[in-house]
């Protein structure tokens, strides 16, 4: 796939992504962003991992078009060069900190952001309330102001609003936090069934066990640098140990090592790779490129 096929036919595709932050006199400061080539596809959920100060938050704002990349670097985004104000219409986003009025009930909150993408009246009567359905808001909540909410509850409110627009990319910034083990389980269960109608997820998250659970693909970034990128199933098998399993071997046609374990009575066997897990595969990835494979000290950006 050429590079201009693949910035048309992908959901985000980056070539030499590159942001330097500079003083007030604009002389470089901090190398935010170094170099990001990466293509997620249309219709997946893809997890951005990397500790504070790695670049997520930098690579967003350039989706978003809210800063501007170095020069020669190039960001599209659903075919089209990121920062196009048609193309914003069709993305959905949840900031780590939903930064919505206090003064409104959840309710006119979603028929305020519903207005601003120029729904109609018929459209937000039923938009409104299936996306306040879908986020676990009761009746009763609905009617609350929103400085009466909880973390919780503001994260579920800020997310109806990411999707208010039926988006064909959303972008979830932290989408736990503040959530019960069961919000997380329904924030989950609701970025799987996103993928189910086709739409495709960007998820940043410091919740490694929530990426692992719904991401197809991931990155990690460290210092600006991509380090590592793969599906998720891939990256976490352990490919130098075999495993195996076994319920009910009956069908004769396995390895020799499948049929020594028939011969013993076991049931189902199966041969595979074990797996570690994401957040083992973080901290390593981390921990081999800090300074001397020291301790990372994570500096907050």
């Amino acid at each position: 796939m050429t590079q201009a096929t693949a910035a048309t036919d992908a959901a985000v595709h980056t070539e030499h992504l590159s942001k330097t932050y500079t003083d007030f006199w604009g002389r470089p400061k901090v190398k935010a962003l170094d170099d990001l080539n990466l293509t997620i596809h249309r219709g997946e959920v893809f997890g951005l991992l990397g500790p504070n100060g790695s670049g997520k938050s930098t690579t967003i704002k350039l989706l978003l078009g809210l800063i501007f990349a170095d020069k020669g670097g190039k960001a599209f985004v659903l075919g089209e060069k990121a920062g196009s104000t048609e193309i914003n219409k069709r993305i959905g986003f949840l900031p780590e900190e939903s930064y919505l009025y206090r003064f409104l009930n959840g309710e006119e909150t979603l028929k305020f952001y519903g207005r601003l993408f120029n729904l109609s009246s018929r459209e937000l009567k039923t938009r409104v309330p299936e996306l306040l359905d879908i986020v676990g808001l009761d009746e009763k909540a609905r009617k609350r102001k929103l400085r009466e909410y909880s973390k919780g509850m503001a994260r579920r409110i800020g997310l109806a609003q990411a999707l208010i627009n039926n988006p064909d990319l959303i972008l979830l910034d932290e989408p736990t936090t503040g959530l019960d083990p069961i919000g997380t389980r329904e924030m989950k269960d609701l970025i799987l069934s996103l993928k189910q109608q086709g739409k495709t997820v960007l998820l940043c998250s410091h919740l490694l066990a929530d990426v692992q659970d719904v991401c197809d693909r991931i990155t990690i970034l460290f210092r600006g640098k991509m380090m590592e990128l793969g599906y998720v199933k891939d990256l976490l098998q352990i490919k130098d140990i075999t495993q195996i399993e076994a319920r009910g071997l009956d069908d004769g046609k396995l390895a020799e090592v499948q049929q020594f374990i028939s011969r013993l009575g076991a049931r189902e066997a199966t041969v595979k790779h074990p797996t570690t897990t994401l957040e083992d595969l973080f901290v390593r990835v981390v921990r081999d490129n800090s300074p001397g494979n020291g301790s990372y000290t994570g500096s907050g950006t």
